[in-house]
């Protein structure tokens, strides 16, 4: 076999190793900050030869102009062109040569890059990480390159998928002012209008060490990788130039908004949306139960009841993004052919006000318990998992620690604080409705009464 498919093969096998005992064990860690400004923090694991390397930038698409939206996603894929010291086109073949894998992410709060490869090339993880915060090649090429590519993925995933506009637009209705109110990909005229100026002033406010944390999780030893740390990041300059946070606030919604959206499907899908606490926050907890009572697993409540006995949608989903600031609460059902958006959404209500007037039951507060140790269980047992957690607690809350307290935060939930949630965030006041469909309709009587086109809405 091979170097290159065994370590490959090592990397796949390596996500199933660490038992869940080991994995809900105290997570040890080591942190500290760099003078530049660079948070460090290292998790060693010698349970296999793998490690993780990553990097957030406290930068999503929140931090955007909003006449220059789409910044920080397509920086997530500019910042793969190389740098002054790898020709474009070699970053991934580095990391893949070695055996391992890389990949990066955007939210509308930050942006994540990482490797995962054999513990014995983390140094080249590290050269080539710190390439990309200080000498990233940003120029004409490399930007109309992307630009050509952020394009094709927006008819793609978007534009030609199926309810493929849907994120865009919940939350182009469900925020009046805060910069939720576009998702990460953005819009392709603005990044056609931008000036290679523009962008490399977004790269020396946001791609700097002072706004960035890096997490290593694997098996390294904790001195040496200090010193090869020092040695690639050391002498990186801590940026100038003020990171622009957002100052607005939300207003409280105090009327429910229906919206009809029509794209290129065949079944209609209702989405409600709910503004909820931000994360971290015990309500936002307490959500995140309810939103798992509802739709995770064959046996949650909409499954058994909209999907299996009343046939009303195909699909039936809840969930909430986690966002650093209040976010929402999403509801989402695709009607079965025959059913009407009105009926649809009459049945997603019902079970909503079930909770809030009869609560859960205690089998079911033990599944929501049983199920987040597990998922969360689950993360902790892969090196990026660590890393990516490490990194989100320390950037969203200013406390890596969180991730040995996570656990306590879902069990200090009762079953009275989930009934409690479902009442005081799922009112018809702080709603948003969106029937999203076929364009076959438009035009036709419908069942969202005053309903506009969300396309129209800034």
């Amino acid at each position: 076999m091979k170097r290159n498919a065994f370590y490959s093969l090592l990397l796949g096998a390596s996500l199933l190793t660490v038992s869940a005992k080991q994995a809900s064990a105290t997570i040890k860690f080591t942190e500290y900050t760099m003078p530049n400004g660079l948070h460090v923090i290292l998790q060693e694991d010698h349970s296999t030869p793998i490690v993780a390397v990553s990097v957030m930038y406290h930068v999503g698409s929140k931090n955007e102009d909003p006449e220059r939206t789409g910044f920080a996603h397509f920086f997530e894929h500019l910042l793969f062109e190389g740098s002054d010291n790898i020709k474009r086109g070699e970053y991934m073949k580095f990391i893949q040569s070695a055996g391992g894998q890389l990949n990066a992410n955007t939210t509308q709060d930050r942006t994540f890059y990482y490797e995962v490869l054999p513990s014995n090339q983390l140094e080249l993880a590290l050269w080539m990480e710190s390439e990309r915060m200080a000498h990233a090649k940003i120029d004409t090429i490399g930007v109309e390159t992307q630009r050509k590519v952020v394009k094709e993925e927006k008819k793609q995933r978007y534009d030609n998928t199926p309810y493929g506009q849907l994120i865009n637009v919940i939350f182009t209705n469900a925020y009046t002012v805060y910069p939720y109110r576009w998702s990460p990909i953005g819009k392709e005229q603005y990044i056609d209008q931008a000036t290679l100026s523009e962008f490399m002033n977004f790269y020396k406010t946001f791609y700097v060490p002072n706004n960035a944390v890096l997490v290593i999780s694997g098996d390294i030893t904790v001195d040496q990788t200090k010193t090869l740390i020092n040695k690639y990041y050391g002498e990186i300059p801590k940026g100038t130039a003020a990171i622009p946070r957002p100052t607005v606030v939300e207003p409280v919604q105090k009327a429910e908004k229906r919206v009809n959206f029509y794209d290129n499907i065949q079944l209609p899908a209702v989405i409600l949306g709910y503004h909820i606490p931000k994360q971290g926050t015990d309500d936002y907890y307490a959500v995140q139960l309810l939103t798992q009572l509802l739709s995770q697993g064959k046996s949650s409540r909409f499954e058994k009841e909209i999907v299996d006995k009343q046939q009303k949608a195909v699909q039936a989903a809840a969930f909430d993004l986690g966002n650093e600031e209040p976010g929402l609460a999403i509801m989402l059902g695709i009607a079965s052919m025959g059913t009407k958006p009105a009926e649809l959404e009459k049945s997603m209500l019902t079970e909503i006000d079930k909770v809030k007037k009869d609560g859960i039951t205690a089998e079911e507060y033990n599944k929501l318990e049983n199920q987040a140790e597990n998922d969360f269980v689950q993360q902790n047992q892969k090196d990026i998992g660590v890393a990516t957690n490490l990194a989100t607690y320390y950037t969203f809350q200013g406390n890596a620690d969180l991730i040995n307290t996570e656990l306590d935060r879902y069990r200090k939930v009762t079953k009275d604080d989930i009934k409690r949630v479902a009442n005081k965030y799922f009112t018809k006041e702080n709603r948003l409705v969106v029937y999203y469909l076929p364009k076959s309709e438009e035009g036709k009587k419908n069942e969202a009464p005053k309903a506009k086109p969300a396309a129209k809405k800034k």
